[in-house]
């Protein structure tokens, strides 16, 4: 229904001339369409209702063809009816004294009705035409604003790298260093989804998580780690997204961090996977069993990881695993069910 409303038969056409040539052709189609269906009528109830197919014909023509379209209609097929159908047939006379005013009315009803119909369709495509100026001029802004956030997200990590260069206690770089490892993250997964995602309230989540690995692992995982992969295709909401790759972004840099110390070789597992419309990010690793913290007590990533579960709508759960650890994101049903399930 949206898109007949936004129909046009000259919207294709890019010269004046044309537009006008195919306004009045579909004018004339229009007219033909009705014909068509009076005469069949005729074999059924002949001369009845001379006049009355010439309004949806009327309307019709000049909504999706404009003015010009409804006046070729109108002529067409008010001249028609007058002749063929209206006594005495095949002729422009009259056989009952009261069929020039019934012609006349029915000629300023349908007056009436193209005029109606022209003004609707003005007003329903300057409408649409606002609505599109006001989306473009937002999307406008919005670009503008992620380009701020961007490039604030990068003075304050400049900013920390600045102040930890000035330390003269080194065992203060660390905490600078994850507090600046966090800022790019969230300007890295911000500034990903703003430029692919800049048409659209929906993100393609296989392809953003797994652009979102590529870049990690050829950043910060070393050559003794392997990352494997298991994304189902998916579409969520923006802000969702956004959620759930802060999350695994933190969830990967507690594994690199804590599970493998001394050069220790292992695998860390990413599963993403869709069951009845819900989802669940499960992130394994078969390191030394410890996750946000080394000592498993939790701590600014756990907080970070909580923080990030709550914005996406689901359910946070960190735990050693038999042979190493597992953090999990799912949505709530999803962990809804797994309880009622356990129970």
């Amino acid at each position: 229904m949206h898109r007949l409303a936004q129909f046009d038969v000259s919207r294709q056409f890019q010269t004046r001339r044309g537009k006008k040539a195919a306004q009045y052709g579909f004018g004339v189609m229009c007219a033909g369409a009705m014909i068509g269906v009076r005469t069949t009528v005729d074999l059924i109830a002949p001369s009845s209702g001379p006049f009355a197919l010439i309004y949806p014909t009327v309307l019709l023509a000049t909504l999706y063809g404009h003015l010009r379209a409804g006046v070729t209609a109108a002529i067409l097929t008010f001249l028609w009816a007058w002749y063929f159908v209206l006594p005495a047939p095949s002729s422009f006379t009259f056989t009952n004294p009261t069929d020039p005013g019934r012609v006349v009315l029915n000629a300023v009803c349908c007056l009436i009705v193209m005029c109606f119909a022209e003004a609707f369709r003005r007003a329903a495509h300057g409408s649409l035409k606002e609505i599109q100026r006001s989306a473009d001029r937002r999307l406008t802004l919005l670009a503008e604003l992620e380009h701020r956030t961007k490039n604030n997200f990068a003075l304050v990590a400049s900013m920390l790298e600045f102040q930890k260069r000035r330390l003269s206690d080194i065992t203060l770089h660390r905490p600078i260093d994850d507090a600046v490892g966090r800022i790019r993250t969230f300007a890295d997964a911000y500034s990903n989804l703003a430029y692919e995602q800049a048409e659209h309230s929906d993100v393609e989540m296989e392809l953003y998580l797994d652009a979102l690995m590529n870049r990690l692992e050829k950043a910060a995982v070393p050559s003794h780690v392997r990352l494997y992969r298991e994304i189902e295709p998916v579409t969520l909401p923006r802000e969702t997204a956004v959620a759930i790759g802060l999350y695994l972004n933190e969830a990967l840099s507690n594994c690199l961090k804590y599970a493998f110390p001394d050069g220790r070789s292992g695998t860390i597992g990413v599963f993403f996977h869709v069951t009845e419309g819900e989802w669940r990010l499960t992130v394994d690793d078969n390191g030394v069993g410890h996750g946000a913290v080394s000592d498993g007590s939790g701590g600014l990533g756990t907080s970070l990881m909580a923080a990030f579960a709550q914005q996406a709508g689901g359910t946070h759960e960190a735990a050693p695993i038999v042979g190493g650890f597992r953090a999990s994101l799912s949505s709530s049903r999803v962990a809804a069910t797994d309880t009622a399930t356990a129970r």
